[in-house]
């Protein structure tokens, strides 16, 4: 994948089991297999959780925003091992050091970037940074681990 290549909504559904509402990417891009990618979440105010989280207030919880962290996350771990591990379930197994800076809110679009740490078989870390308007709005370091459904 070139730096002007991204995956869709479309192709992240077919390589993560994730579903509106909960799934919290838009769009992936700048993927280096077995090493970081980018993903996008454009912030909307129709999204359910506003209705009920500081409704007149909205503001994105943030651990909405670790997972969306986890799935692009999860993208990369895909895209890496390639088809065979499409389908599969990439589970949470730690979080730390997460660290929420400034409130997202309707209207942000979110540029989450992962990094990966560590692999052992099945089990990955990564550190995730969520970026919008040019300000870290968080932070975390996570453990995940790919197996069958």
């Amino acid at each position: 994948m070139s730096s002007n290549d991204f995956l869709d909504v479309n192709r992240i559904m077919e390589m993560i089991p994730h579903r509106y509402p909960f799934l919290m990417i838009d769009r992936v891009k700048d993927i280096v297999k077995g090493k970081s990618a980018v993903g996008i979440k454009n912030v909307t105010a129709s999204e359910p959780h506003f209705q009920g989280h500081f409704p007149d207030h909205p503001i994105m919880p943030g651990v909405l925003i670790v997972e969306a962290m986890a799935q692009t996350s999860a993208v990369l771990v895909v895209d890496t091992l390639g088809e065979e591990s499409e389908g599969k379930l990439v589970y949470f197994m730690s979080v730390e050091n997460a660290r929420f800076r400034r409130p997202v809110v309707p209207g942000h679009t979110l540029e989450i970037t992962v990094t990966q740490i560590q692999s052992r078989r099945n089990i990955f870390k990564f550190k995730g940074v969520a970026v919008a308007d040019g300000n870290v709005m968080a932070e975390a370091v996570f453990s995940a681990m790919i197996m069958d459904r």
